[in-house]
């Protein structure tokens, strides 16, 4: 683990504003398809449904054409579409590895448990505009922790700044994060799992697999500082004994065979969810991490990018 010395103030409100912003700007209808993309399009929205109807609205441009009602259309002289009842809660798991090792930094000043808290925000804002049914998990070496959230994504960012303000400074566990992951019920719920570069390796597949034939999966992977390259924030020391990165060690060879290095377990490891239909996004700050994630809502939309207002974003480089 990896970490620098620096007086820059670290924030994440600028990220979390962009968030709140794109929540309040998507519909419903756009929210349920960007989640439909990760877990699956639920029976309710499907053609031929028998499930009790809860109401007819007008039909709007972000809802597909399969779904107008022909009767209520043509009832009502306009396109219609009719919502109908959902026999199950929708449920949502967002795990986060809460290691020690979390605490290293990214080339952006964050640490990496910043980032995922960030990304986890991110799935919140639709989820919950969803009123899904959201569990939140911390996991350490020491315990991992079901923390009780209840409401919207103000609450939310709250249990999520708390459960990572409040914990101890334990080494992470990260294969007793996947088991309970293997452990869920609720076949079909979505499962999010947020963590770094150096927790993956591709010989943890097996049980990632049996999470993806269970449920629909995202993996987070937030990318840390590469050690061996010059920053100028400060400079680079070891996360658990503080000690400095000798200067000699520090080249730009090192520096691109850890890079290398890096986008190799990554490339392995995107296949390998490509395989089992689970998805990695990866990235090295909040930033990125928002664009991929804004670039994942546009090709549901079928939409080159979205604008929030207070930017333009696309997908961004891998890193």
């Amino acid at each position: 683990m990896s970490s620098f010395i620096s007086d820059t103030s670290l924030h994440t409100a600028p990220v979390r504003k962009k968030v709140e912003t794109l929540s309040s700007a998507l519909s419903l209808p756009t929210v349920r398809r960007a989640l439909g993309m990760f877990e699956g399009e639920h029976p309710s929205s499907r053609l031929g449904g028998n499930d009790d109807p809860l109401s007819a609205r007008d039909y709007a441009f972000e809802d597909e054409a399969r779904l107008i009602d022909w009767k209520s259309s043509a009832k009502n002289g306009h396109p219609m579409v009719v919502d109908r009842e959902r026999s199950v809660t929708s449920r949502v798991h967002l795990l986060i590895d809460n290691g020690i090792e979390m605490d290293g930094r990214t080339e952006s000043g964050e640490t990496a448990l910043q980032v995922a808290a960030n990304a986890m925000c991110m799935f919140a804002a639709l989820s919950t505009r969803r009123h899904d049914t959201i569990s939140l998990v911390f996991g350490d070496s020491k315990s991992i922790i079901r923390k009780p959230f209840k409401g919207g994504l103000a609450q939310f960012e709250q249990s999520i700044d708390e459960g990572i303000g409040d914990r101890e400074r334990s080494s992470r566990n990260f294969n007793a994060l996947l088991d309970y992951a293997h452990t869920l019920g609720d076949k079909g719920s979505l499962v999010i799992i947020a963590t770094d570069d150096h927790a993956l390796d591709v010989k943890q597949m097996r049980v990632v697999r049996l999470i993806a034939a269970m449920h629909p999966l995202i993996l987070i992977d937030v990318v840390p500082l590469n050690p061996f390259r010059p920053i100028t924030l400060g400079h680079v020391i070891d996360g658990v004994d503080s000690r400095r990165i000798p200067a000699f060690m520090i080249s730009e060879k090192n520096a691109t065979a850890v890079d290398a290095h890096r986008q190799y377990v990554a490339t392995q490891l995107a296949d390998e969810l490509k395989k089992n239909k689970a998805t990695l996004i990866r990235a090295a700050s909040s930033d990125e991490m928002f664009s991929k994630f804004l670039h994942l809502v546009s090709m549901t939309l079928k939409t080159p990018s979205l604008s929030t207002g207070l930017t333009m974003v696309g997908s961004g480089e891998q890193r």
